[in-house]
C-alpha cells in the first residue's frame, strides 16, 4: 500500500508554503496567486497554527463582504487542522479528505511539518497506478510478460 511519504516522493514542486498568523488576507491571496497553490498553511512559533484556502476566502471574506486589504489571516483560517503523518495510507488521506469535505492535509513528523498534499496528489496517484495495472493485465491477456 502506497504511503503519504511516497506522494511526496512523487511530487514535482514539493515546496510548502506558509504565511503568519497576523499577514493580511490580501498578502495571502497574492502569495497564493504568484505561487498557483489553493492554500497556505499558518505557521506561529515554528507550529502549524492553521491553514488558509481560497474556500475560507470566499466564504468568510466574499460573502460577509470583510476586507482582504485589513483582514489578518487568523480572523479566517482553519484552526483545527487535520493532519496525517509519512506512513498512513492513501486510503485513508482519500477516506478522510472526502468525509472532512478537504482539500488538502499538511503532513506532519512530530510538530515538524514536512509536507502538504492535496486531493489532486492523490487522484493524479490512484489514477497512474490503475493505467498502470491496465497495462499489466492487458499485457497478461495477450500472453506477453
Amino acid at each position: 500500500m502506497k504511503t503519504v511519504a511516497d506522494i511526496l516522493r512523487s511530487k514535482a514542486n514539493a515546496q510548502i508554503y506558509t504565511i503568519w498568523p497576523s499577514a493580511t488576507v490580501l498578502e495571502a491571496l497574492t502569495l497564493m496567486a504568484d505561487k498557483g497553490i489553493g492554500a497556505l498553511i499558518v505557521m506561529e512559533n515554528d507550529k502549524v497554527a492553521g491553514i488558509l484556502s481560497e474556500r475560507d476566502y470566499a466564504r468568510k471574506i466574499a460573502l460577509m463582504e470583510r476586507s482582504s486589504y485589513t483582514t489578518e489571516v487568523s480572523e479566517i483560517m482553519t484552526s483545527n487542522v487535520m493532519t496525517v503523518t509519512p506512513g498512513q495510507t492513501i486510503e485513508f488521506c482519500m477516506e478522510l479528505m472526502t468525509e472532512k469535505r478537504l482539500r488538502h492535509l499538511p503532513v506532519l513528523e512530530g510538530d515538524k511539518l514536512i509536507g502538504l498534499i492535496s486531493i489532486g496528489d492523490l487522484v493524479k496517484d490512484i489514477i497512474s497506478d490503475q493505467q498502470s495495472m491496465i497495462r499489466q493485465l492487458e499485457q497478461y491477456i495477450r500472453g506477453e510478460q
